[in-house]
Order: C-alpha cells, then structure tokens, then sequence
C-alpha cells in the first residue's frame, strides 16, 4: 500500500472516531439537562411550598361537551282548602235581535213599462191591493177565509170548487193546467186568487212536484223557480206554500222568498205545514203583509171531520175575530163547503178573502 492510501484511510478513521464521540457526548448532555430540569424545578417548589404535591394535569378531551345542571320547574302550589277558587257568573247578555237586509227596489217610471199608452190611462200600481176582492166586513162580526188549495191539477174538481159562491180564496198551483183560462173564470166568479207555491216537506218519500223549492239548491236557482211560479198567470194577490214543512224553516230559501214578495208588493199566506216556520218572523221583518193558516178541515177525507172542522174555524174566529181555514178540492170538502156557505152569513158570520183579513190586521197593528 502506498504512503497516499495509509494517509487517507488513517484520516478517514480519525472522522469516524470523532463523530461518534462527539454523538455519544451529545445523548449524554442532553440527559444530564433533562435530569437537572427536574431536579431544579423540584427544588423551587419545595422552596415555595414543601407540603405541596405536584399535580400532574389530566389530559384535555378532544370535544369540549357542556355540562348543564337539572334544575326542576318552580310550580305555584295553591292550597284549595285555604284558598278557594271562585268561578264568577258572566253577566246576563241579552241576544241581539236577528237583523235582516231589507232590500226594497223602486219600481221603474210607467211610460218603461207601458210605452205606449197616455199618461192619463196609466193604471195605478197598488201590489196585492190591485187584484184582491173588493169585500167590506161589518167591524162587529167575525171574518172567515175559506182558502182552497191544490187547484189546477184536477180540472173537474177544480172548476167544482170555482162555481162555489164566493168570495172565496183559491190557490192554484204553478204547474197545473189551463192556468190562465181557470184563474180568470175563478175571478170572474168573485174569488181571490194565489199562487200556490210546492215546496220540499220533511218528508223525502212525498214528491213536491216539478220546479219545487228545495233546501238542496243554490238560491239563484230557488230564485229562478220562484219567478218561474210567480209568472204561470195573473191577477192573484200574493203566495202560499204547497207542503214546505223544511222548506220554510230554512232561512236563507225564505228570505229569498219574503224579499220577492216584498219586491212586488205581495202578501204571503203561510199554510203552516211547519209549526217551526219562520214566514211570519220575516214577513214581519220585511213588512210584508201575511196571514197565518187557523184550520186544516179535510186532512182526513171524511164527512163528519170536515163538519167538525168548520165548527173548529166558527169558535175560533167568535174568539180571534177571524179565522183562516184551508181545505182542497175533495168531493166531500166541495159538498160539505157547498151546504155551509148557504148559511155562513146567517149563522153571524162574515165570509171574505184572506186580503180583507190581512187590511184588517195591518188597521189594527
């Protein structure tokens, strides 16, 4: 080996020896600091406190969760034997009155409805006045109304009950037949005429008949079928119900009924199939003229029921003053009626249509 080579490997070993002593001398230093660290830091602590341990803190978790202390709800705790509770009673309030829209439509200038005709030949619109029979009662004797109802249907009984003497009130209904022709005759004959408008019973197995009034529709069709009724024919004072008994305790279908009648300046007379019925509530709210049915004097077909029932309306018009009966044109109801108005008026008794008892009534307030 050449003296080069010794030279560079003697240098290499002398590197060699010198970093480990150096690393060895490096883990040795810092051990010896650590361990005088301690020592220090033990000797300042007893210095300051030499009964004191040296508490080694805990760890820190890794998610901070709050700690919330239960605290119960505070409660008012009422003792009911020392300290009653007493209910206070409401003041009595008295009900409103039940308002009712009072529509009234003026009627339009006359030379709008007859164009044609001079003004000194323009009739007078008076509403049921204008058709009711011209009959005056003497103030001391009790009225009767004899009504008859359902005619139109049955054309022989029906123009049976119109060749009775009069004045007698007869309704007609607006789906019979012939209506103008009969109605006129009936007029001609001295009686006072009505529509006689079917309306729905409580009973859903009766048929009302075709365009009845019905709780089921909408009002504009109720108002559409009550003009229709209104329009059969002419010359009648006002409108009465054919059945109705839920028709009439039905607010808004009256209303519209009532509000018409008191546009056209009609009289109601409610038949009283319903004891329940609010016609005279609104007749009254309205102020439109009515009258109320007094006696039924052939629901049962017999003769001795009807002989009873016209002596039923003579005690209670001796009573009253006056006294509605209403019957339909049966064989035995024309017979009887036949036999009782030869001597109504003899008996002490007034016979008029049901318009000179609704003057009277309004006369009296």
């Amino acid at each position: 080996m050449s003296k080069s080579a010794v030279a560079r490997a003697t240098k290499s070993q002398r590197w060699l020896r010198f970093c480990g002593t150096f690393l060895a001398v490096f883990v040795i230093g810092v051990g010896l600091g650590a361990g005088l660290e301690v020592e220090l830091r033990s000797w300042l602590l007893s210095k300051e406190a030499p009964n004191a341990t040296v508490a080694i803190p805990e760890p820190k978790p890794l998610y901070k969760v709050p700690v919330r202390v239960y605290q119960p709800p505070v409660r008012e705790v009422v003792e009911l034997e020392s300290t009653p509770v007493i209910f206070a009673k409401p003041e009595p309030v008295a009900p409103e009155p039940t308002k009712f829209e009072l529509v009234v439509q003026e009627p339009k200038s006359l030379l709008e409805y007859l164009p044609t005709l001079a003004p000194s030949k323009m009739p007078e619109l008076q509403g049921w006045r204008a058709h009711a029979v011209a009959s005056v009662a003497p103030p001391d004797r009790p009225m009767i109304a004899i009504v008859l109802d359902d005619l139109g249907i049955d054309q022989k009984r029906s123009r049976a009950a119109i060749a009775l003497p009069g004045p007698l009130t007869l309704s007609f209904i607006p789906y019979g037949y012939n209506l103008p022709a009969m109605t006129q005759a009936a007029r001609e004959a001295g009686h006072e005429l009505m529509v006689h408008v079917n309306m729905e019973p409580l009973d859903h197995g009766v048929d009302p008949g075709p365009n009845a009034l019905l709780t089921s529709l909408k009002l504009p069709e109720i108002q559409r079928r009550l003009d229709w009724a209104l329009s059969r024919f002419d010359g009648y004072t006002g409108l009465s119900n054919h059945m109705g008994s839920r028709f009439t305790v039905w607010p808004d279908g009256m209303e519209i009924v009532l509000r018409t009648l008191n546009r056209r300046g009609l009289l109601f007379l409610d038949s009283l199939t319903n004891t329940r019925s609010i016609g005279p509530a609104l007749a009254r709210a309205y102020k439109t003229p009515f009258a109320v049915r007094d006696v039924f004097i052939d629901h049962d077909r017999t003769d001795a029921f009807v002989i009873k029932q016209l002596a039923l309306t003579e005690r209670l018009a001796r009573r009253n003053g006056h006294a509605i009966a209403i019957g339909h044109p049966h064989d035995v109801t024309v017979n009887r009626l036949k036999q009782w108005l030869a001597v109504v008026e003899s008996r002490g008794f007034s016979l008029v249509p049901v318009s000179v008892i609704v003057r009277r009534k309004a006369v009296q307030g």
